[in-house]
């Protein structure tokens, strides 16, 4: 066994906006499996995490549910830690960048850069939303590409000619979130100098195994580019942590949420050592000798390889071990989709199937490469029913019938293959060397290998047929040999099954799973009653799973047309002009159940009533509504209502309009149709 060593190991941050998907958990599986091999291996591993909970998404997704931000963190914290649980996550804390720890190191690190000359102010010129009181960043302004021509683009780049560009270049701009022309306001902004740290940048990434090829390759473009400062500062409104030692009179200025989202490492770290006694200063001072791993996608490279460890630096702090990078996540070979139920939300999976088939599936896919993961829903079902059904558990289920019903549960005193058994032990070593080197699929084959072995050395020597013949003192010396070889595979497979190895371990009565006691040979020892230790991944399971997912991401398609199919034959009805539509037109129509969050008079506009409603999306939707002549915004504000939100937008003289609001009329009276409080808020009408 190597010299223990003291590692400490995170996952990147997820975005307190909304559920854990099987795409986020690419990355939380792959680094639990990492700790838990380590951990294994005798070294003292701590694995630790957060919810990104700051920025402007989290505070207008929180305006829009009629929360604080401060519940909405809360709340989706909770599903977090649930979806994590329900994987068999392990981490040793998990907490949020909204804390008093992140606060203080964030502000703390700040000082350091500022006293250090690092940071310093220009005034930069933005799009400013005058409705909302708040400067956009990019995801929130459209407009027509500069370039082009093309409508709706975002503020930074064409989706239709590629081109990049400032948001302050768009032609006829409007905001996302109010739908008004925003204007161009000056305001000061802090930047850090990332420029003063090339010449350590370009030494640090080129440590040993500190960044995989890929990404050092892709950092060498970036240096040849030149490196450019970063802004790291936003106006109020803006949910997140003041900048200390602004002057005075000076409005505020808020972190970015970049800036305190890998702060928020150190903050987690720390309110675990507040807990438990740990030293932080031993993994965080400037000379450490301990190690620290960043586990991340391949998309937030350019902060956790430039801006952090130059950060870390400018602060006289310990730089990272090394970034481990990994790609994205495929399904059936393509992007995950809504449309076709794999955009899957771990808390749909665990619905529906075992958590471990999914470890299992991913961990024989991984490498340490950033190469991008297809779960192949298919073949995820062929793999966890022959390498763990048919190869690992089935070497138990054959044995442990004989062992109980010939000799009351004892192996024998010896084995009769030891040559065998020290083959399939001798492995672990590489088995091992590839956990280290995150080459979990590599890991996964060499384990499969041995437990090819041990059914081969079954199927050769024939315990049942040994059995029937009365040889039970040979069928007792098979079962203790292929027993044995189980007991290793378990041991080697804990990392990625912790729960199939640890109900293994009760059935082998054994006290560890650590990957030393792969020496100790099971003889004249008494093992427990066997129980099925996973059952097979069925395929109406998996259907059903990918149907979950559509009804609940898509459920106004998906109603609409299953409701469209059953209506094929049935006539048509007609309208007051004896028109006729097909079942098929009525289902393009999709309604759902909104919020009426705001609504108010439109100046200049005697007959329109502007509605901003919540719908069900990130996002709320604004609606301008030829009703004023009927209700005054105070009867409507806080009611349900019905939108229809496929209609194409409508950019009218005041703004633009995302959806129409369905009334009655009848002899010249306009009725809204309100619907009761407990209807739920997105719920589709079909």
């Amino acid at each position: 066994m190597t010299t223990n060593r003291k590692i400490l190991v995170t996952s990147a941050l997820p975005y307190a906006n909304g559920p854990i998907h099987l795409g986020h958990l690419v990355e939380y599986i792959q680094t639990d499996i990492w700790v838990r091999a380590m951990k294994a291996m005798g070294h003292t591993v701590t694995y630790v995490c957060a919810d990104d909970a700051h920025g402007t998404a989290i505070m207008l997704k929180a305006e829009a549910n009629g929360i604080t931000p401060e519940e909405q963190i809360a709340t989706v914290k909770a599903s977090h830690e649930k979806d994590f649980a329900g994987f068999h996550i392990g981490f040793d804390n998990y907490h949020s960048t909204h804390s008093p720890e992140n606060e203080h190191f964030s502000q703390a690190i700040y000082t350091k850069l500022e006293q250090g000359g690092y940071i310093f102010t220009k005034d930069v010129e933005q799009l400013f939303d005058t409705e909302k009181g708040l400067f956009l960043a990019d995801r929130f302004v459209k407009g027509e590409c500069p370039e082009c021509g093309a409508k709706d683009q975002y503020g930074d780049n064409c989706e239709v000619c590629s081109s990049t560009y400032n948001a302050t270049e768009l032609k006829n701009p409007y905001s996302t979130l109010s739908n008004t022309a925003p204007v161009i306001k000056s305001s000061k902004h802090y930047f850090f100098d990332l420029p003063k740290f090339e010449a350590f940048l370009k030494t640090w990434t080129k440590g040993d195994n500190r960044l995989q090829s890929a990404i050092y390759n892709k950092l060498s473009e970036w240096f040849e580019a030149g490196l450019a400062p970063w802004d790291i500062s936003r106006d109020a409104p803006y949910f997140g942590f003041k900048i200390p030692n602004t002057p005075a009179g000076e409005p505020d200025k808020y972190f970015y949420v970049w800036l305190d989202a890998p702060v928020g490492y150190m903050a987690s770290f720390k309110n675990l050592c507040d807990r438990t006694g740990m030293d932080f200063d031993e993994y965080w001072k400037k000379d450490s000798t301990t190690e620290l791993y960043h586990f991340i996608g391949k998309d937030i490279v350019y902060f956790h390889a430039l801006f952090w460890p130059a950060m870390l630096e400018g602060a006289g702090l310990r730089t990272p071990t090394a970034i481990n990078a990994h790609g994205f996540l495929t399904v059936n070979g393509e992007k995950m989709s809504k449309s076709r139920g794999t955009f899957i939300k771990a808390e749909t999976y665990l619905e529906n199937l075992n958590p471990e088939y999914l470890r299992y599936y991913f961990a024989s896919k991984l490498s340490a490469s950033v190469e991008d993961l297809n779960l192949d829903l298919e073949d995820f079902m062929q793999k966890v029913n022959s390498d763990l059904v048919g190869k690992v558990v089935n070497i138990a289920s054959r044995c442990a019938g004989f062992i109980h019903k010939n000799n009351d549960g004892k192996l024998a005193d010896t084995l009769s293959e030891p040559a065998l058994v020290q083959e399939i032990i001798d492995a672990g070593s590489d088995i091992m060397a590839a956990y280290e080197a995150r080459e979990f699929g590599r890991a996964t084959r060499l384990i499969m290998a041995c437990a090819d072995k041990a059914n081969e050395y079954i199927d050769t020597h024939k315990p049942w047929a040994l059995n029937k013949e009365g040889k039970t003192e040979e069928v007792q010396a098979v079962c203790t040999v292929a027993l044995n070889i189980f007991h290793k595979l378990v041991i080697y497979l804990a990392p990625i099954l912790p729960i199939l190895s640890e109900n293994a371990r009760s059935f082998l009565n054994v006290d560890s799973l650590a990957f030393d006691t792969r020496h100790t040979h099971l003889v004249n020892h008494t093992i427990n009653a066997f129980s099925p230790l996973m059952s097979r991944v069925e395929k109406d399971k998996v259907d059903a799973m990918v149907n979950a997912s559509k009804e609940s991401l898509e459920k106004p398609n998906n109603q609409a047309n299953n409701k469209a199919n059953k209506a094929k034959t049935a006539e048509t009805s007609t309208g007051a002009t004896g028109e006729f539509i097909g079942i098929d037109d009525f289902a393009k129509v999709t309604m759902k159940v909104a919020h009426v969050i705001e609504c108010n008079h439109v100046e200049g506009a005697d007959k329109l009533l502007q509605f901003t409603l919540d719908v069900g999306e990130e996002t709320t939707r604004n609606v301008f509504s030829g009703i004023a002549k009927f209700y005054k915004p105070e009867e409507l504000t806080g009611k349900k209502v019905v939108c229809v939100t496929n209609l194409a937008p409508r950019k009218m003289k005041f703004g633009i309009s995302e959806g129409m609001i369905l009334s009655a009329e009848k002899d010249g009276q306009l009725t809204v149709i309100t619907l009761p409080d407990t209807m739920p808020i997105g719920a589709t009408l079909a």
